[in-house]
Formats: structure tokens, C-alpha cells, sequence
């Protein structure tokens, strides 16, 4: 049993820290749904709204993991009764999210405005990549794109190379879910102690930008190069990189301060043959020998050697591999929930533990739940008058 001090395996269910927290979501792709599950996770009640039809991202809602812990009603915007059916959930609602482009939600008469008229308290989270404002604010857009723009990408990659592709985990996740997620829970308190809400506008740039704050302040420092592969944490360092092992396997080696340094030359069987390794005239010479060291066992055999060490060395795993490292599976770091393996909740509380509470939600299927819970009979009247 966790104690006052301790954090709660993510398989322990309960409550979850947003018990209580109503949130509907407008049906989306990328950051948006990834930040409301991020509240479902965390125990908030989340109804996302879908539209007749679906999303347009062709995935089987049964793997789409970011409707997990959800509820789905149907409401068509475009239709007559559509707007008054949404205003009628906003009214019961402390968060809402979209991911529109700018002016859509005004002109489908679900913006700000008539959402903050109808619920004063409302905190009204506005997903976009470049913005509610600015001269790409309209344009279409994808992750990479934004990234692009904000110099983050740019730093990524091999120096004779181009840049290396982050997934979308950059931009998206991290430079656009987690900052609405903040901002949410920012304006949500605000809104609590104030009864005003507001307008939470998150854009992929800024949150991607804001990322590289501390670059930002070594590079004004001269710290670090604006380029590639040239810089401590970027690849430009012989001792914070990837090398590949005789199975074509990799591991990763991040022994940047000296006394991780030293033990990790040390159990690799290379100390005393190196060339100094603050010298970055020599990085390319201790390279090369550090490579040619790691190529001669494989990766297994590798982590073996470093497993009880402050080396700071990992094997680099695939996504399937994950899952089964000793460490994340005695921490319960992955769980698995109507038969998906999948990450588990994060981060962890110790009075409020978060969970997965359910299989990822079914366009539709929650309507009469979700009529009944929130107090909007209409809905269940709209679903049985839908074609």
C-alpha cells in the first residue's frame, strides 16, 4: 500500500487528481485529443463530441489510444439544433477543447463568445500549430512544419546531414498538448478562485519554441553553435551519442560529467587510450575509437556490462521492446487495457492516483450515459433522429 509519500502504481485505480472536472472535447486529430486523454487519465469526466461521419484520420477507434478514458456523443454543428446541443453541454462544462482552424468555431457559432456567454466560468483551450493570430494563422499545417520554423528542428541531426525527424513528438505532443494541458489547469484555477474564465490560446511554435529556452540562453552565452551535430547534448559529443553494437543493435551513452565519464571508459575497456576528451579537436579521434569498441559485442551483451553502473549507458529499444525492460516493467511505466499494450498514466500521485479507466471511446456510443449524467436530454433525442 502507497504511503502519504509515495506515488501509486499507475495500474491502482482511483479517483484520478481532475475528479469532478467536466471537459467536452471537439473531435479532432494530433494535440488535441492527446491533451484530453491527458485529463481523462488524470480523472476527468471528458465527452468528446464526434461528428456524423468521423475524423479524418483513417485508425480503427479501438486503436486510436487517445480516445481512451472518454465518452462520445454525436452532434452535427452544421445542423439546425447542433450548436444549442453543444452550448447545452458547455453550460455544465469546466474545460473545453478544440482544434480548429482559426474562425471555425466562429462560424459553426461555437467560438468563444457564445461558449463564455453560456458558462462565464468556462476555460474555452484553443489547439492550433501557428496560432489564433499572425500571418500562417490560416494556413494548414503539420508538425513538422512548425518545428521548422521555431529553429528546434533545425538542431536535430547528423551535421552532414539533414535533420532527423523527431516523429511527432516534438511539435505536437510536447510543444502542443502539454502547453494546453498547462494552460487548462492554469485558467482552471484561475477560474475557480475568480469565477472568470478565459480563452487558452496554445500554438505548436510557441510551445515548441519555448522547448529550447535553455539553448536559447547558451547559445547568447556562446555555450553552443547554431548548427548540427557541433554541441554537447546535439550529437556533436563523442561521450553523448549513439553507437552502434556487432548485432546492429545501439546504445545510448550519456556520460557527460567526468566521473560518469571515467567509469564509462572504464567498463567499456578503453581507459588509458584515449585522447583527452575535453578537447574538441580530438572529439572525432575518440569517436572513432569509442565505435570501434562497441562494435565488438552486441547489444545484450553491452547492457550487461553496464546494467549496475553510473555510466549513464542504455540500450537503445524499438517500441515493442519497451515494454519488458526490467526497470519500466517494475515500475509499471506501460500497462495493458482491453488487450492494448500501451503507456500508462503520468505523472503519478500519491493520494489521487490516475489510470486508465477505459477502452478508447466509440463514436456515439455514450450519448444516453452522457444525457443523463450532464443533465442534456436533448442528445439522446438528437442520436434518434439521426440517420
Amino acid at each position: 500500500m502507497a504511503t502519504a509519500g509515495s506515488a501509486q502504481s499507475p495500474k491502482t485505480a482511483g479517483p484520478g487528481p481532475l475528479f469532478g472536472v467536466r471537459v467536452v472535447e471537439l473531435a479532432g486529430i494530433g494535440p488535441g485529443p492527446f491533451a484530453a486523454m491527458l485529463l481523462a487519465d488524470l480523472g476527468a469526466d471528458v465527452v468528446r463530441v464526434d461528428r456524423p461521419g468521423g475524423a479524418d484520420l483513417a485508425l480503427d477507434p479501438a486503436h486510436d489510444l487517445t480516445g481512451r478514458g472518454k465518452r462520445s456523443v454525436l452532434i452535427d454543428l452544421k445542423s439546425p439544433a447542433g450548436p444549442e446541443l453543444l452550448l447545452a453541454l458547455v453550460a455544465r462544462a469546466d474545460l473545453l477543447v478544440e482544434g480548429f482552424r482559426p474562425g471555425v468555431a466562429e462560424r459553426l457559432g461555437v467560438g468563444p463568445e457564445p461558449c463564455l456567454a453560456r458558462n462565464p466560468r468556462l476555460v474555452y483551450g484553443r489547439m492550433t500549430g501557428w496560432g489564433q493570430q499572425g500571418p500562417l494563422a490560416g494556413r494548414a499545417g503539420h508538425d513538422l512544419a512548425y518545428i521548422a520554423r521555431t529553429g528546434t528542428l533545425g538542431m536535430i541531426g547528423a551535421a552532414d546531414g539533414p535533420p532527423a525527424i523527431p516523429a511527432n513528438l516534438l511539435g505536437d505532443f510536447a510543444g502542443g498538448s502539454l502547453y494546453l494541458v498547462v494552460g487548462l489547469l492554469a485558467a482552471l484555477h484561475h477560474a475557480r478562485a475568480t469565477g472568470t474564465g478565459q480563452v487558452v490560446d496554445a500554438a505548436i511554435v510557441d510551445g515548441a519554441a519555448h522547448l529550447s529556452t535553455l539553448i536559447h540562453g547558451m547559445l547568447a552565452a556562446g555555450a553552443w553553435q547554431d548548427r548540427r551535430g557541433a554541441n554537447l547534448l546535439d550529437g556533436g559529443c563523442p561521450f553523448y551519442g549513439c553507437y552502434r553494437t556487432a548485432d546492429g543493435g545501439h546504445m545510448a551513452v550519456g556520460a557527460l560529467e567526468r566521473r560518469f565519464y571515467d567509469e564509462f571508459v572504464r567498463l567499456l575497456g578503453i581507459a588509458g587510450e584515449l585522447p583527452e576528451r575535453d578537447d574538441p579537436a580530438r572529439w572525432e579521434e575518440l569517436r572513432a575509437a569509442v565505435a570501434a569498441r562497441f562494435a565488438t559485442r552486441t547489444r545484450a551483451e553491452w547492457t550487461e556490462v553496464f546494467a549496475d553502473s553510473d555510466a549513464c549507458v542504455a540500450p537503445v529499444l524499438s517500441l515493442r521492446e519497451a515494454p519488458a525492460d526490467p526497470h519500466l516493467a517494475a515500475r509499471g511505466t506501460f500497462t495493458e487495457y482491453a488487450g492494448i499494450t500501451q503507456p500508462a498514466p503520468a505523472p503519478r500521485f500519491s493520494g489521487t492516483p490516475a489510470a486508465v479507466r477505459s477502452a478508447p471511446a466509440r463514436p456515439g456510443a455514450d450519448t444516453a450515459g452522457v444525457a443523463r449524467d450532464w443533465d442534456v436530454p436533448g442528445l439522446t433525442a438528437a442520436r434518434r433522429a439521426a440517420p
